[in-house]
């Protein structure tokens, strides 16, 4: 299993920049999902941080292109 970066506004930024690298944007992503940007923002930066928001930072992070699926 892949490890997840901690959470934090660090992961926060890093996984803007690669939705931007990608020729997309966050906002969108959550938008093509059904995801409420803000629920995904509270489990980037950690105040939401329970199995399901665990689950979604690291579904974030592996479309974002930090982390590949094989890492």
């Amino acid at each position: 299993m892949a490890i997840v970066p901690p959470p934090g506004r660090d992961l926060l930024q890093q996984v803007r920049a690669g939705f931007v690298m990608q020729g997309t944007s966050y906002s969108r992503w959550c938008s093509e999902r059904g995801i409420l940007r803000s629920s995904a923002t509270q489990a980037l930066l950690g105040s939401w941080n329970g199995p399901k928001a665990q689950r979604l930072r690291a579904e974030i992070v592996r479309a974002s292109g930090l982390q590949s699926e094989a890492a």
